[in-house]
C-alpha cells in the first residue's frame, strides 16, 4: 500500500543526514561546483525558514534558504528544492515551495534568488532578470537565474554580484 499524504514541517538539525542524502541522489557529487552550491558553502540556512515534506517518518523533499547579498542587499537563497524520486508529481515540491516563499514574506525579506526552470517557478513568482543583471559567483545559464519579489520594490535597482551573506 502506498502512502500518498505527506506533510511540510520545519527542518531539524536531525533531518541533516536523509536531506544529504536526497541531494547526492538528485544532484551527485558535481552538485558542489555549482554557482547556488557555491553561495551556500560556509554559510548557515536560515532554520526559519528551511523545511521538510515528511510521509510518516520518512523524509520526502526538502527546501531550504539561506540568507546572501545581492549587490550588497540582504536577500534569501532558495534551494536545493530536493523531492525524492518517487515521489515527484505528487504535490510535496510545490507544497514546500509554497511554505518556504510565505515564511520568507513573514519574515519581512524582500527577494529570493534561485537558479532553475522559469516554467516550474514562474508560478510561484518567479521572474527572470535581464542576462547578467545579476551575477554568480560561477557560470550558470542567465536564463535559469531567477527571483521572487516579496516585496512591491523588491526589484527596484536590484542587481550586481550574488555573495554570501557576512
Amino acid at each position: 500500500m502506498k502512502i500518498d499524504s505527506f506533510t511540510v514541517l520545519a527542518e531539524t538539525p536531525a533531518d541533516d543526514a536523509g536531506i544529504e542524502a536526497l541531494h547526492e541522489i538528485s544532484f551527485g557529487p558535481g552538485r558542489f561546483a555549482r554557482a547556488a552550491s557555491l553561495l551556500r558553502e560556509g554559510v548557515a540556512q536560515d532554520p526559519e525558514l528551511s523545511f521538510v515534506a515528511k510521509s510518516g517518518e520518512r523524509l520526502i523533499g526538502s527546501v531550504r534558504l539561506t540568507p546572501i547579498r545581492i549587490g550588497g542587499r540582504p536577500a534569501m537563497l532558495l534551494g536545493p528544492l530536493v523531492v525524492e524520486p518517487d515521489w515527484k508529481g505528487r504535490g510535496a515540491g510545490k507544497s514546500l515551495m509554497r511554505t518556504a516563499i510565505a515564511a520568507a514574506r513573514e519574515a519581512g525579506h524582500s527577494v529570493i534568488l534561485l537558479v532553475g526552470d522559469e516554467p516550474y517557478y514562474g508560478p510561484f513568482g518567479f521572474v527572470r532578470l535581464k542576462p547578467y543583471q545579476i551575477t554568480l559567483p560561477a557560470p550558470a545559464d542567465p536564463a535559469r537565474v531567477l527571483v521572487c519579489p516579496l516585496t512591491d520594490d523588491a526589484l527596484d535597482g536590484l542587481g550586481g554580484a550574488a555573495e554570501r551573506a557576512a
